[in-house]
This record gives C-alpha cells, structure tokens and sequence, in this order.
C-alpha cells in the first residue's frame, strides 16, 4: 500500500543561517534515493519541514515494498572469460559475486558495455519493504548535508550538528522500524520549549504539521512560518505608515530562530537617532535581530518590530525587556560616536602606520599615499580636480582606526563620510570616502561624481596590481583578496559610466606608485589580461561571445564605447551582405597571416586585373565615409558603409589570383588586401563573424 512517509529528526538549535540549505538537502537526497530504490514515483515531490529544533520531510505515495525489479551486473570481457578452455580467474570471481557456482557460467548472459562484449548477469529480484533501507537512506542523507562543524555529545559515538533527541519514521500510521544515530525510530517529538503541552506523538504522517501546531505551538513549514511573519511585519508598519528596514537574509535568519512567530513593537528614546542612523539600523539588525521602521523619506524612527518566540497574554515584559537590551547596544553606539568626534579624521591617518595591509607591500598608510597619488591623476584625465581626489584618497582608510568601525567593521566609509562632514571636508571629499567602496557586489550601484569614480578605481586598481604583482593570483575558486570582485569593479565603471580612460595605462600609473622591485615586471601585462578575460564574462549575460570575441580581438584598453561597437555589430550582422563580408575577411585574415615578409606600399601600376582595380577603387571610395563615421563614434553607420564592398570583393576573388608568379604582383595583391582588412575592422574584428 502506498501512504505518505514521514521523517523527522528532533535536535538542539540548528544554525539558522544554514537551515533551509539544510532543509533542501535533507528531503532532496532522501527522495532521490527512495525513487532510485522504486519505492516512489519519478514525479513525486516531498514537502520539507524546517523549525530550529527539527529537520522533517513528508512524502506522499511511498510504497510499504518495492515492486519486484531485474537486476544487472556487468562482469569481464567475453575475450578475458577464457584461457585455454578453462575460466578464467574474473570470470569466476564474477560469478562468485553474484551468487553462481563455477558449474552454472551457462547462466550468464553476454552483451555490450559500449566499449567490448562482457559477461552480464540478470535476475529479477523480489521487493523489499521500506524498513530494509529506510534507516540507512537517512543516515547517509545526514552525512551529505552541507553542514557546519559535527559534534559529538553524551556517550554516544554519532556525530551531528547538533545533538539529536529523537527520530521520528512513519509510513502512514505505522512505526518504520530503525536506528538513525543510536537513536530507535519511533513517533514521538517534542514541541515548543515552553508554550507545548508536552511530547507530542504523531498519529499519521499526514497530520505531522497540524498536530504540531495544534498541540506543540510549532509552524514546522519554514515558508509557512516566515510567511506570517512578513504578513505580520507588515501589517504593523503599515500602522504607522512606515517602511521595514531589513532584507530577505534577516528574514530568514529570524525565520530560523523561532517556531511559533509573534511580532512585536518597540520604541527608544529619540535622542539616539542623533547618531547616525546607519549604526542604528545595523546594531539592530546584527545584534538584536530587530526589523527598524523607516519614514516615507527612507529616516530612521525611534520604532522597531521585534519577532518574539513567545505568545502571551501581556507582551509588555518581552518588549521591556528587549528595549533595555537594546538601550544597552545603542548607548555603546552613541558612545562610540561621540568619541570618534574628538579627533579630526585626517589626524587618524598616521596611525594606520600601525595596520598592516599585507606584509609584502606595506602598512594602510603606505596604501592610502599610493591611492591619493593614483586618484589624483585619475581625476585630472577625467577634467575634475586631482587635489581634492588626492585628499579623497588620503582620507579613504582613515576611519578604520575609529571606535565606531573597530565595533562594526561594516560601516567603513559611511562613518569616514559622516566624520569628514563634521570635520567641515569639502562634500566631494566627504561623499568619496563612502562611495570609492562602491560597486561592492554584483548589481550594486556606481560611485557618483568624478572624484568618487577617481578613488574607487584607484582603491581596485591598487589591490589588484599589489596583490597579483606580489604572486597572488586567483586559482580556481580560490580568490582570498577578492580580484575577480576588483576587476568587476573596475569593469563597470569603465563601460557602464563610460568613462574616457586607457586601463592599461591605470594599470602602469599604479605599478609606478609602488617601491621599485616591489611588484613583478610583468604585473601590468598580466593584470590586463586577466581583466580581458573578467569583461567578457561581464558582457556575455548581454552578447552574444562571437560579436564579444569580435569587438574585443585586438585587446583594447578603452571601454567607454564598447557598448555602442557590439550595438553595431549586431546591426552589421542583420545586413544582407554580412554573410559574405564576414567570410571573405576570415579568408584575407587566413592568406595575410601566412605572409611572413613586409609587404609594399600598395602601386596603382601594378593593378593589373579589373576586378582588383574596381576594388581599389572601391576602398578609396568607402574610406571617407568609414573615417567621418568613426570620428563621430557612429560605430553602426561604419559598418553600414562596409556592405557596398561586397560585390568588388566578391568579384576580386572569383576572378584574381592573389598569389601570383610576379612577386611585386603578388606583393602589391597582398598590400590591397591589407589595407581592406584594416578598413573593415576597424570597429571590430570582422572575421570573427563568420560561421
């Protein structure tokens, strides 16, 4: 009979953070395997339960026994089977293995493996009932968990993530016997800490979550539960016409922490928002696990939403009591704050003497002098002021060494932009210290204004020459300094903002900002095409690789029109005579490629054929209108221009030998084509189009 199974493990707090991966992995592997084993269909879907005290999945349609089945085994090659007329030592080996006396080889079979013939054994095999395996099936699925560090605990030799108190297996009403770390199998589970009845025994699989939250006070569903709590975080902000501060992560990190969800709110006293509201919402957020309330322009309010694991009657002393936690946790902000102001910013720099950046290339205030060097140059290419992008730069890592950053290190650049304001920086100054940080994931925004954009390509520019100029390159998934994330960085504001600037030459101003012999020779070649490499991965979610390979074949180091020559490149391919055009380029690329001598200026006297004259002509023709397009960074209209020379090429190489006897002819044929090539790719490398 087919019934809903249903396994649970009943354990200590698990990780939050980690406990829907957990949850997926759990009712993922175990259902795999119950359909590999037949006892299941190939389209059946578990549900998975996930609460802090349990990992759970129910699977509708289980059978009580599997269904009889043949098995195969393949053995050794036919050609090995036999020596001399007798078996060989494998074949009998085989036939041992599944059960065959030496007598009974006649009741092998013979096929194929794909390679050779080899002897197979087939046997139809008897169902077992689920008890058979289901014990193992859990325990091999809780040693494939992604899981943090195991622990042993008690007496007990089984390791988990956290102690284990109960297993609870049931194939519809009935107990499925078995022991899943030293624990026997049964129907009983616990509830809620305190707002339970008491153990609470499962009648049926199918009323696991039901009876839980009847009779445990337990939504064992982690999307049921994390439901109600935005439908509760909700409800009250719309109260006060407010918007919640805090994202998916906290969300589900909350989720994780509580089994019966009641959402609360909270106040503190006004006079704290006086501190920045950054440091608020984090300390909130990170410490306290507290959604903030955010007004209609996005300010902090003195209110926050609390997700308590309790329900009572009079939630007054929950509140109370996480208001006077959290009064703690905000006057250490304010304190923090207050101390910070005592001291200028600038007076800060010295001592990041004393913070070592890497050992090889020096303390942060080594650093911070090479960033207020590369960044000044910078924003003079960029027609901004190169002296307030140098003291951008200098500021940069000042508030490292600030209270406020050593107690929460993820608010570095938004306290050293609150800082410089106070200290009366120039606003530029004070908004580059928090956006040179910027783009710091994928997705996230661009720094604003060119001196912003000067002290954050200089802050990558210098991580990624330092680091990979001191032998430190990426490998594989291993990128502990984060250059894949530098190069992205970097990429972005090149393209996106369209930015007028050379990166090769980024890349040797800020190799020249370090001590002589500090960073290899061949750091800048290196860094360049690494960085090559990081932008096709950025443009492919966009283009297509054959029009990226195209634009990019000749490695340029300017960005800033990238995006309107792979635009053209797209058009270009839509025109008739693209097919051919790109075909008779690759064949011009392929014959100038096997010419290892100069070629000569190209002489008119030597066109000997008319369809190289009519071609000749035909450049000279198109060339004004390719150069004033290009001057005008109209990328799609040079193209464009190209199409009229499809019938004189076409017609050159239907009716013109270009390796001829005469080696001036032959030269001269070859120049033509040369001048043609360089013509038409121009915006991109043409012959990379071609099928």
């Amino acid at each position: 009979m087919s019934q809903t199974l249903l396994i649970e493990l009943f354990t200590e707090e698990l990780p939050p953070k980690a406990l829907p991966r957990l949850a997926a992995s759990f009712a993922q592997t175990i259902t795999d395997e119950l359909k590999k084993l037949g006892f299941v269909a190939a389209d059946a879907q578990a549900v998975e339960y996930a609460s802090p005290r349990r990992l759970a999945l129910s699977l509708p349609g289980v059978a009580a026994v599997q269904a009889d089945r043949m098995v195969e085994k393949k053995g050794p090659a036919v050609a090995a089977g036999f020596k001399d007329g007798k078996p060989s030592p494998a074949l009998l080996g085989f036939a041992r293995s599944v059960g065959l006396a030496a007598d009974q080889l006649d009741q092998l079979a013979r096929g194929s493996d794909g390679k050779q013939d080899v002897y197979i054994y087939r046997a139809e095999k008897r169902g077992e009932p689920l008890a058979a395996y289901l014990s193992g099936i859990v325990a091999d699925a809780l040693k494939k968990l992604p899981a943090p560090k195991l622990m042993r605990w008690g007496s007990r030799e089984s390791q988990f993530i956290r102690p284990v108190h109960g297993v609870t297996m049931l194939h519809g009403s009935d107990i499925v016997a078995g022991e899943v770390l030293g624990l026997q199998a049964g129907r009983m589970t616990g509830g809620h800490r305190f707002l339970s009845q008491g153990p609470v025994e499962i009648a049926h699989a199918d009323s696991y979550a039901a009876t839980l939250a009847q009779q445990g006070k337990v939504v064992a569903s982690f999307s049921e539960r994390r439901a109600r709590i935005v439908a509760q975080l909700t409800e009250l902000a719309s109260r006060h016409q407010a918007s919640i501060a805090g994202g998916d992560a906290l969300i589900d990190e909350v989720t994780a922490l509580v089994e019966w969800p009641v959402v609360l709110e909270g106040q503190f006293e006004e006079a704290f928002l006086q501190v920045p509201q950054e440091c608020l919402i984090l300390t909130m957020q990170q410490n306290q696990k507290y959604f903030p309330l955010l007004d209609g322009n996005g300010k902090l309010s003195n209110r926050y939403l609390i997700v308590s694991n309790l329900e009572t009657a009079d939630p007054r002393f929950i509140i109370n009591g996480n208001a006077r936690v959290l009064r703690a946790r905000l006057s250490d902000a304010k304190f923090f704050y207050e101390q910070d102001q005592k001291h200028r910013l600038d007076s800060r720099v010295q001592k990041l003497a004393q913070v070592v950046y890497h050992n090889k290339i020096g303390s942060q205030l080594e650093r911070v002098e090479r960033l207020s060097a590369v960044a000044a140059a910078i924003a003079a290419e960029l027609g901004a002021e190169g002296q307030l992008a140098g003291r951008a730069g200098y500021l940069a890592k000042a508030d490292l060494v600030t209270d406020m950053v050593g107690e929460f290190p993820e608010l570095q650049g938004i306290m050293g932009t609150y800082y410089a304001r106070l200290d009366g920086e120039n606003d530029q100054v004070a908004a580059a210290i928090e956006g040179h940080y910027h783009p710091r994931f994928a997705g996230d925004s661009l720094p604003q204004g060119a001196i912003a954009q000067a002290v954050s390509l200089a802050d990558k520019l210098e991580t990624l020459v330092g680091i990979w100029g001191i032998g430190l390159i990426p490998t594989g998934d291993k990128d502990p300094f984060a250059l894949r994330r530098a190069a992205l960085g970097v990429l972005r504001m090149l393209v996106e903002a369209r930015l007028p600037l050379d990166l090769k030459q980024l890349l040797a101003k800020t190799a020249a900002a370090f001590p002589a012999g500090v960073v290899a020779a061949d750091t800048v070649d290196g860094v360049f095409g690494f960085m090559l490499e990081r932008l096709k991965n950025l443009l492919a979610a966009e283009f297509p690789p054959a029009d990226i390979d195209a634009v990019l074949a000749d490695a340029p180091s300017r960005f800033d029109e990238l995006n309107a020559r792979l635009a053209a490149v797209a058009e270009f391919k839509s025109l008739p005579e693209a097919t051919a055009l790109a075909a008779a380029n690759k064949r011009i690329r392929n014959i100038l490629r096997k010419t290892d001598t100069a070629l000569p200026p190209l002489a008119e006297a030597l066109l000997q054929e008319a369809a190289e004259r009519d071609l000749h002509g035909a450049l000279l023709a198109t060339r004004p209108g390719v150069e004033a397009a290009l001057a005008a960074r109209d990328y799609t209209a040079a193209l464009r221009q190209l199409a009229g020379l499809r019938g004189p090429v076409d017609a050159f190489f239907d009716g013109v030998m270009v390796m001829a006897d005469d080696p001036a002819v032959r030269g001269n044929r070859l120049a033509l084509l040369a001048s043609l090539s360089q013509l038409m790719n121009r915006v991109a490398d043409i012959s990379l189009l071609a099928e």
